[in-house]
């Protein structure tokens, strides 16, 4: 054999042994990892969508700080504080959340103005806790178009949970209708020859509760149901209204408001001496923003209900959850009234995002902060009432779907009967 296929002979040996000791080594190394595997696998576990990078997590949101829904602005002002909170605590799986939050005056062009802004502009991953029904239904269509993620939004409209028609949209609270259903059983198992007026908010907000009074009152609504009234947002007083749902000779009285409305027709109902059985709508309950200024003497009797742990209710003062709550406004919202459930609704919508970010891992793509929104199961929040929890599926957008009958008396409400869920048929 010449020299030269010698050492034709001795290449194809080396480069056959080396070929098989690569192969050989190679599970050795993969299950070790090695620097440049391990990399690449960081490298790939890492998925990011707008507005997030190794250190941040950009969340937008729009809040009536102006405009007759002001004395809502609790919502976003505590969830903003919850945010900051969570920042001191070394933020979620080392990202820190830069939450932007817009006034839109409860004005829906001013929030598409807004949510434009914070999904072009800013590059938010998602839109959280956005406070207002008409103001959120004006931007619904554009977040699905985009496939940006609508969370959590401070509104119990039934449309959120719209998993096929609005995959990109997921409410929170339990639903308009569902509460007005609870409303309607009430009413026929203790006034079963009830003579009902209704004053409800022109718009999907109060048309969404009228519809769920209905409904739970069946074939009998419209015999039990005397007047429906209406008003504005931009109208100065109900005071026609209540006027007219008296002289009618109502006995019951559906209040369907936002807070400033709310107080307007307690304040009104009593100064004309008008004494109906009055049940008045989840989101107008609020001790702070609705009742003190109506007057607790003239609120007294007003049946509403609530998923959430009232704060002035002394029942919970030794409760675990509450005294976390405390703790949180004590240090990270001195200024926020601790009577007003608003400032309950602002850290509870921010414990929840907090757990469905991180649920996400290092993914923190818009599509799988969707699929982790809608995986969110039995999840206990510190101002939940017991017995409720947070439960999401690919097929269940609303996340609380129960809530309590409550009765207040002249100082707090007193919550009374079972947990009730409102639910069709």
């Amino acid at each position: 054999m010449s020299r030269l296929s010698k050492r034709s002979v001795l290449r194809g040996s080396v480069g056959l042994v080396t070929r098989r000791a690569i192969l050989r080594a190679a599970p050795a190394a993969l299950a070790l990892g090695s620097p440049l595997l391990v990399a690449r696998r960081a490298r790939a576990a890492k998925q990011y969508g707008p507005g997030v990078t190794d250190s941040e997590i950009k969340i937008g949101d729009t809040g009536p700080y102006s405009g007759p829904l002001s004395n809502a602005s609790p919502i976003p002002l505590s969830l903003a504080a919850y945010f900051k909170m969570i920042n001191d605590q070394g933020g979620v799986n080392g990202r820190r959340i830069t939450f932007i939050s817009y006034d839109d005056g409860y004005s829906p062009p001013k929030t598409v103005e807004m949510t434009r802004k914070l999904v072009e502009s800013d590059q938010v991953l998602c839109i959280v806790g956005s406070v207002g029904t008409p103001t959120n239904t004006a931007v619904w269509d554009y977040m699905n178009e985009k496939k940006v993620p609508q969370l959590f939004p401070g509104t119990g409209a039934t449309k959120w949970d719209d998993p096929k028609g609005h995959p990109w949209t997921m409410g929170f609270f339990i639903s308009y209708q569902a509460e007005g259903r609870i409303y309607a059983t009430y009413i026929l198992n203790n006034k079963p020859d009830a003579k009902i007026g209704v004053l409800y908010q022109n718009d999907d907000f109060g048309k969404d509760y009228l519809k769920g009074l209905e409904d739970g009152l069946g074939d009998k609504a419209a015999a039990l149901i005397k007047l429906k009234t209406s008003y504005e947002t931009t109208d100065p007083t109900v005071d026609s209204q209540i006027i007219q749902m008296a002289a009618a000779g109502c006995d019951v009285l559906v209040t369907i408001a936002i807070p400033k409305f709310g107080a307007m027709a307690i304040r009104k109902t009593a100064e004309i001496g008008w004494k109906p059985l009055h049940i008045l709508n989840g989101i107008a309950s609020s001790v702070a923003a609705t009742l003190k200024p109506a007057g607790f003497e003239n609120a007294k009797g007003i049946i509403s209900d609530s998923s959430l742990k009232d704060p002035t209710d002394p029942q919970w003062q030794t409760d675990a959850g509450y005294k976390s709550w405390v703790a949180f406004m004590d240090k990270y919202d001195p200024r926020g009234d601790k009577t007003d459930n608003q400032n309950v609704y602002g850290p509870s919508i921010g414990a929840t995002t907090v757990q469905m970010l991180k649920q996400c891992g290092d993914e923190l793509t818009r599509e799988n902060v969707m699929r982790q929104a809608a995986n969110l199961q039995h999840l206990e929040l510190p101002m939940l009432l017991p017995g409720i929890t947070i439960n999401t599926s690919p097929t269940n957008f609303a996340p609380i779907r129960q809530a309590q009958l409550r009765r207040f008396d002249g100082e707090r409400y007193v919550p009374f009967g079972p947990i009730l869920s409102g639910a069709i048929g």
